[in-house]
């Protein structure tokens, strides 16, 4: 038996699908003030930076992490480090960013800090990633 998947049933299902830009917004603040320290003070700059970068992007919850989308397409997102543990928050690019490099290119990034490099570069990749 063939199993079919409507995407719109399943957008309509999600509960952290947000209906505009203004429930996105105070979902992913939320979620933010939610996250441990230093995670929480990192995720405040990246929301400030990847608006201020691309501010056409609408903030949302993404399988409950703040994450940034262009007409519903999910376009980047990060975690924090509690949610699997880990010992580094992750800045991610869904394959709707226009990252492409050649045949392979890098998707996702390990954060244990934000200086000003590392600013200017997520700046300058979230710009890419939806020109």
């Amino acid at each position: 038996m063939k199993k079919t998947t409507n995407k719109t049933t399943l957008n309509q299902q999600k509960p952290d699908s947000p209906t505009d830009k203004a429930d996105g917004e105070s979902a992913v603040v939320e979620k933010i003030a939610e996250m441990p320290e230093p995670d929480r003070a990192m995720g405040g700059r990246l929301h400030a930076i990847i608006k201020a970068s691309a501010p056409t992007l609408a903030p949302r919850l993404w399988h409950g992490m703040p994450a940034y989308a262009r007409d519903g397409r999910i376009i980047c997102f990060f975690q924090s480090s509690a949610k699997f543990n880990t010992r580094y928050m992750t800045l991610g690019f869904s394959d709707n960013a226009n990252l492409d490099e050649g045949h392979m290119w890098p998707t996702s990034f390990a954060l244990k800090d934000l200086t000003a490099a590392e600013e200017a570069r997520i700046e300058a990749l979230v710009k890419r990633a939806v020109s």
